[in-house]
């Protein structure tokens, strides 16, 4: 597989749920989700923005002048500390290769930062996990409010391989990093992946067609484009959902990756959860679906 579409999967499936992609890197398939699509109507947006260059060069990065701004959170959503969300991905009519956990952790001082403690977990399941053994965790503290990433950390045990990461994410370079943590240059405003999937819940999907902004993945900085597409009946083990449905689309320095789609369902429900990710590849098609909420 090209490292191209490794970054592709790596990017815009954390969006959800932080570790699916590592997961998806290698499997592949379609599941039985039903879903009833009711386009919308187009909507006059600007989608203009532009890329946001690597994350820990010398010189600041730089969005295009033509990009337009993030839409605001709406006014008084947060998530819900001790909210647990579990997903199953299914690849290659197989269910259940791998368990996906999200997990509100409350609020914790990061650099003298108020932030929210997002967590989330992954672990491969038979037979995927025969080949690809995988147990993975990410923690993200982000502000509460448009959820820029503080601090980013990946925890990853991989075919026996592990690797510690902890980075604090600086838009002026000129911060220390605490000890046992690293520094990673990003723009103002950048978002790790589980940051930018709580900001994708605080958006009003209802009065707001499309936002954009930096994402930092803990290796690179890329920029994620979220469109409402339309609503939609979602049927996954967790229930049956009306959706909004938001097409995705990640930016590397300013050039669409389109050899991928991706569109995330989001509940209309008071909390906006989200219930299903579905990714179709050229070589194949995945999904990440809902199956508790606590």
């Amino acid at each position: 597989m090209s490292r191209r579409m490794v970054a592709v999967l790596a990017v815009i499936l954390a969006v959800l749920c932080g570790a699916a992609a590592f997961v998806w890197l290698h499997a592949g398939g379609q599941s039985k989700t039903v879903v009833h699509f009711t386009p919308d109507p187009p909507a006059n947006a600007d989608a203009s923005s532009a890329a946001a260059s690597a994350g820990k060069s010398s010189s600041t990065p730089r969005m295009d002048s033509k990009s337009s701004a993030n839409a605001a959170p709406e006014p008084g959503f947060m998530p819900v500390t001790g909210e647990v969300l579990e997903f199953t991905a299914s690849v290659a009519k197989v269910s259940n290769v791998a368990s996906l956990r999200l997990l509100v952790n409350g609020r914790k001082q990061i650099a003298g930062k108020d932030t929210w403690h997002l967590q989330a977990f992954a672990h491969t399941q038979n037979p995927l996990r025969m080949v690809f053994e995988l147990d993975d965790q990410f923690d993200s503290y982000s502000v509460p409010g448009d959820f820029a990433s503080v601090q980013y950390e990946m925890h990853l045990s991989e075919r026996g391989q592990k690797v510690q990461s902890v980075e604090r994410l600086t838009a002026t370079g000129r911060e220390p990093a605490p000890d046992g943590a690293s520094a990673a240059r990003v723009l103002p405003g950048t978002r790790d992946p589980l940051g930018m999937m709580q900001y994708l819940r605080s958006v009003d999907w209802a009065k707001t067609a499309a936002v954009h902004g930096p994402v930092y993945d803990g290796r690179k900085l890329y920029e994620i484009r979220a469109r409402k597409t339309g609503s939609a009946e979602v049927q996954v083990p967790a229930g049956k959902f009306s959706t909004s449905t938001i097409e995705v689309k990640v930016f590397d320095n300013g050039v669409e990756m389109n050899d991928a789609h991706f569109t995330l369902y989001v509940a209309k429900d008071e909390a906006r959860t989200p219930v299903l990710l579905e990714a179709v590849l050229p070589f194949a098609a995945a999904r990440v679906e809902l199956t508790k909420k606590q």
